[in-house]
């Protein structure tokens, strides 16, 4: 009983000092931080590019 225990614990110890998976959680992160980083730049300058061609509407409808 013992020894099926002491293996048991052995295999858990194994398994929480894997590091396996580890890389792929870190990549996942960090596209998702540059998706959320381009995503706010993207809709940032699309604002600016809107402004832009507003007050050139404007511009060119006051000249007319």
């Amino acid at each position: 009983m013992n020894n099926l225990l002491l293996n048991l614990y052995v295999k858990i110890q194994n398994l929480m000092s894997s590091d396996e998976g580890q890389d792929m959680v870190e990549y996942a992160l960090v596209l998702a931080l540059v998706a959320l980083g381009a995503t706010a730049t993207l809709k940032a300058l699309a604002t600016e590019i809107t402004t832009v061609y507003t007050t050139i509407t404007t511009d060119l409808t006051n000249a007319v």
